[in-house]
């Protein structure tokens, strides 16, 4: 038995599919078409593009990058553990989890200082 509240996610589930259809459909008609070669190049500040645009980056950025998240992923573990530490049942089990968690992060932070990965090159 379907009531009126399922009718209208079907209504708008069914408009979220069709509508990007009839989007992309209606942009492909009505847009003007002059391909020129000039439309192709990359825009860099009106100069004209040289050298290849791909270029591998040092990995220096992909290790500060990770440092980042783990430790963005930090905060978001602590602040939640801060806010339920009065109200938990059993404190010392939670501080003895959140010390461990601590730990284990600063480990990985040692490892990362020793292997100089915190250093600019």
């Amino acid at each position: 038995m379907l009531t009126g509240e399922y009718i209208a996610i079907g209504v708008f589930a069914l408009i979220a599919m069709v509508f990007p259809v009839i989007t992309f459909l209606l942009s492909r008609l009505l847009r003007p078409t002059k391909p020129e070669p000039d439309k192709y190049l990359t825009y860099e500040c009106g100069l004209i593009p040289f050298g290849d645009a791909r270029k591998p980056y040092d990995v220096q950025y992909y290790l500060f990058a990770l440092l980042f998240v783990v430790f963005d992923v930090e905060a978001v573990v602590l602040f939640p553990w801060a806010e339920i530490f009065k109200s938990f049942g059993n404190i010392t089990l939670l501080l003895i989890e959140g010390i461990i968690f601590i730990v284990v992060l600063a480990l990985g932070l040692i490892y990362a200082w020793r292997e100089k990965a915190l250093e600019w090159r």
